[in-house]
């Protein structure tokens, strides 16, 4: 690691930068799930269809990701190719750790946690994720909770998601955000999503029907408070996994993650590797289908943000 006291920078590509300048809509997208999260090619064809669907609403995307150690905003595919090179190495980032990999030259894929951190630093307000980090089962003895959950608290982001992944325990990741005051509010829905199903079986006290809804509760709670936003988007009744399927799955995953012993990050790798073994790849189409979905509110979201505040 090489020493220096300069301030590292935020590198915010020329598009990004000028939509921004503009006041111009723009949707942050994580690269978590291009390098550690979906199998290759898709995982690339999934960043493409992710861009490709917030240019369609309206907005400009702007994946975020850590090139040798150059923190970016806006990374363009060549990028992205780099990244997802199992050669390559890349770590996963989260907030915690994106002074360290611009410090050491590292590069890196950004969690939900880490993709807020830069995009807030830049000015964008809204990013689309499949899903979000949570309390995993046992945290009352292991402590093992995403860092997802705190860095949306004191990070003033709309985040879109379909829930969490369902082998966390739902019913504590949503009281941990109740006590973080981050609000929780289903898209045409009263049901907190659960990932590959539409309904975790747990409900929600507020529900918004419109982006325009969804942008202008949004910019309300940032008068009254510092933290960010969770628009919980379920995946669309075609996309679902059938709650039989579902439950194979979820008891092979969970049984997966017990063997392997893995925790905190390791968790999901081997909880989406089970879930595509046990699904025959159903569970990668789904998971294809929610974040695309996803991207296209966020892109939604943002113009109307962006519309409201001009």
């Amino acid at each position: 690691m090489t020493s220096s006291s300069s301030v590292p920078a935020v590198h915010v590509n020329e598009e990004v930068r000028t939509a921004l300048s503009e006041r111009r809509a723009v949707v942050a997208l994580e690269s978590t799930i291009v390098v550690q999260g979906l199998p290759a090619p898709v995982n690339l064809d999934v960043a493409d269809a992710c861009e490709a669907a917030v240019r369609a609403a309206g907005a400009v995307p702007a994946t975020a990701g850590v090139v040798a150690g150059r923190a970016i905003v806006g990374l363009t595919r060549q990028d992205l190719e780099a990244l997802a090179d199992p050669s390559r190495g890349a770590a996963k980032l989260s907030a915690r750790d994106l002074g360290l990999a611009t410090a050491s030259h590292t590069w890196g894929a950004t969690t939900v946690a880490g993709t807020i951190a830069l995009a807030h630093r830049v000015g964008v307000a809204v990013m689309a994720t499949g899903g979000l980090g949570g309390v995993h089962q046992g945290a009352s003895q292991s402590f093992d909770e995403s860092a997802d959950l705190t860095a949306l608290s004191r990070t003033p982001v709309l985040v879109v998601a379909s829930g969490v992944k369902s082998i966390l325990d739902i019913p504590a990741t949503l009281e941990r955000l109740d006590s973080l005051g981050v609000p929780v509010v289903g898209y045409r829905t009263r049901h907190f999503p659960g990932f590959y199903l539409e309904d975790s079986g747990v409900d929600l006290d507020w529900s918004l029907d419109e982006p325009e809804q969804a942008a202008a509760a949004f910019a309300h709670h940032r008068v009254f408070s510092p933290t960010g936003f969770l628009l919980a988007n379920p995946v669309a009744s075609a996309s679902a996994l059938s709650r039989d399927l579902h439950d194979r799955a979820l008891a092979a995953a969970r049984e997966a993650v017990r063997v392997e012993g893995a925790t905190g990050q390791a968790v999901t790798p081997v909880m989406l590797a089970a879930f595509a073994r046990v699904t025959g790849g159903e569970s990668v189409r789904t998971n294809r289908d929610l974040v695309v979905a996803n991207a296209a509110l966020a892109g939604r979201v943002a113009v109307a943000l962006a519309s409201s505040a001009t």
